[in-house]
This record gives C-alpha cells, structure tokens and sequence, in this order.
C-alpha cells in the first residue's frame, strides 16, 4: 500500500557498492518488472547515484503503454526520468561532484555539438537518441531511476543545498520546465498578469515561478477543486474552477476585458488551446508546456487578429533546473508539499495503478527504493 505520511531521506553511502541491484524493467508495452540487474557504473564523465526517489508521470504512462519513441529494447530498459539522490561513485574525469553529495538532476543530456545544444537548446538536440554522439535522455532513451542505482552525465547535475529533502528536489526538475518556457518568452515578467491553465505538478510549480519572478496576477484554472485548494494553501490567490463557471469571464472579471498578458497551458486538455486564445489579451503570448492526447484544434485566425505570439517548449533546457534549485533554496518554491503519494521500488505496478486511475487524486507519485 501507499505511504502517505513518511517523508523520504537522502541515503547514506554504502560502505561497498553490491554487485546487484533492484531495478524497473519494461520487458513490453504494460508489462513492466522489478528485477535483478547489475548496479551499473559510472564512465569518465558520469557519476553513479543511490537513487533516493523519483517521480512518476504521465509522461511515463505513455512509455510503459508502447507510446513513446525511441526507447530502448524491452527486457534492457529501466524508465523513470525524476530522481534524485546520493553520489557514490564519480568517474575518472568527475571534479565537479563528490562522494556523498546530494544531487538533482535534469532528465536531458545533449549531445554538446549540435546547433541546439551550443545554445542550451539540449531538449531540442539534433542528435536525439545517438549515443554514440553523446545525447541520452535518462529514463526515455537511457536507463533511468526506477531503480537502487542510476548513472548519469556530470553536465545534467546539481547539488541540493542542505535543507531540502529529495522530494524536493523531484519537483525542482519540474519548476525547470516552467522556466525554460519564461525563457523562450525572454524571462520578464514582472508585473505581468498570468493564466495558467492545469492545477497538475507541472501547473502549480508554473504558478509558483511566475509569483517568484514577480507577475502581477497569477491565476490558476482547473476542474479538480482539491488540486485548486492545494494550490491556495500554497499561495496562489487566484484559483477558478471551470466547472462550476465560465473561465473566460471569471478571468475577465479579475484581470478587465482585455485579458492577460500571458497564458500558459500546463493541462494537455483538448480545449484549453481555444480557451488560451479567448482570454489573452491583444499582443499577449501563449506558452503551451503540455503534451496533447491528440491533435488539437483552435482558433488561429483569432490569435493572428489579436497579435498574440505563440510559444512552445520541451522539457527544462537552458540551465533551468539550476535556477529552480535556487529559488527553492530561497524559500520562493514550495515543493514536497504536492508530494501526494508514495510506494517502495516493489510497489511500482500499483503506483502506476493509483496514476492511471486517479485513484486518491494524485498530484504527485513517487517511488522509493
């Protein structure tokens, strides 16, 4: 069963690594396995980590279900792209990190030579997948975290600062995807007003980065009450349920008849695209960071007649986690608090059970070791 109450530890560095351990392994599409495996180690530039938990998403659900590219053969793979924990081994070249630190990490390691990753565009890597040019994406196209051990590359690494915990640190990693979008819109937002629909992980993070960096109005939409109250207790002062009203005038009604300066989708429902249009006001910007179950459809002629300027963005590239690192450092992130639910390494099966389902509400799976 879930633990609900415990909170997890970073663990201690074991006087001997063992030869074997507990591992995730995807042996087909639903037929996910914990196994023995080798614990791995770590190359010239990688650093080997005790993982202390990791996050679970529905990204995962599409890589378990058969609907993600490029994984790695079944039987070989271990998903799991949230982790976090203690460094016990550092490979040959490996300064910049020691025994017994406590990391983060970012799930994206580009390749380094390619246009997009000169400019921090690693997400983006035009050698997705190629590991012989040194991209690998951990728990998508590399082995990942459902697991006691996880190597990974010393460039998508970074200390946790004492006083925060590896809960935490999973929903750092996502606070980084969030602020990788701001970057794409240029990282000022200061006075700005902000929707954001999707009351998720990802969503409530969005809403605490855009208040850090000092949006006037943050506004936060979503049809699950509990999740909205959530985000209240967290400090976000503006919550609409789109059940009970319509979002469009509830925005208007707090922000004026012009709408916002800024929307971001953070949900992946069908019509929130058409709703970001409707509720951006004339030369605003949109920012989608959700994946989409299907094609969407929306109103462009509309965003074109209103001027309003399109983003889009993948994951938590141009050095973004190290900004949420230090905004969490700072008190400005609240973090472990969407933490909703946790199971042992052992309990995966029904961890991703409580995901699909939504048994429980949850906001935040992770799995412990």
């Amino acid at each position: 069963m879930a633990q609900t109450q415990d909170t997890v530890e970073f663990p201690p560095v074991p006087s001997a690594l063992p030869p074997t351990m507990r591992a995730a392994v995807l042996f087909g599409p639903g037929n996910l396995r914990v196994v023995d495996r080798d614990v791995p180690r770590p190359g010239p530039d990688e650093v080997l980590v005790r993982v202390a938990t990791c996050g679970a998403c529905g990204t995962d659900l599409k890589i378990l279900d058969g609907h993600f590219p490029q994984i790695p053969p079944y039987g070989q793979f271990t998903p799991g792209h949230e982790w976090t924990g203690t460094v016990v081994d550092v490979g040959a070249t490996v300064d910049e990190f020691a025994v017994g630190d406590h990391v983060c990490i970012e799930a994206h390691r580009g390749c380094g030579r390619c246009d997009n990753c000169v400019v921090g565009r690693y997400t983006a890597c035009l050698n997705y997948n190629n590991r012989a040019k040194g991209h690998r994406a951990t728990g998508m196209t590399a082995d990942g975290g459902f697991a006691e051990y996880a190597v990974h590359h010393v460039s998508a690494l970074y200390r946790m600062p004492e006083g925060l915990t590896p809960e935490d640190a999973v929903l750092i990693t996502t606070a980084g995807t969030s602020l990788y979008g701001l970057d794409h819109l240029g990282g000022y937002i200061a006075g700005d007003s902000v929707v954001i629909y999707g009351p998720g992980a990802v969503g409530i993070m969005a809403a605490q980065v855009c208040r850090a960096l000092g949006a006037g109005t943050v506004i936060l939409v979503g049809t699950r009450q509990s999740r909205l109250d959530r985000a209240r207790e967290l400090g976000i002062e503006h919550v609409i349920n789109s059940r009970e009203t319509d979002p469009i005038e509830a925005i208007k009604a707090i922000l004026g008849p012009e709408g916002a300066d800024l929307t971001i989708d953070a949900s992946g429902a069908q019509p929130v695209p058409q709703l970001c249009v409707e509720g951006t006001k004339r030369g605003g910007s949109i920012l989608f960071l959700a994946f989409y179950h299907d094609k969407v459809e929306f109103d462009l002629s509309a965003a074109i007649r209103k001027d309003i300027t399109l983003h889009t963005s993948r994951g938590e590239g141009g050095n973004n986690v190290r900004r949420a690192v230090s905004l969490a450092a700072q008190g400005a992130l609240h973090c472990k608090e969407l933490v909703t639910h946790r199971f042992s390494l052992e309990e995966i099966g029904e961890a991703f059970h409580v995901i699909r389902d939504r048994i429980g509400d949850p906001m935040k799976v992770v799995i412990t070791p």
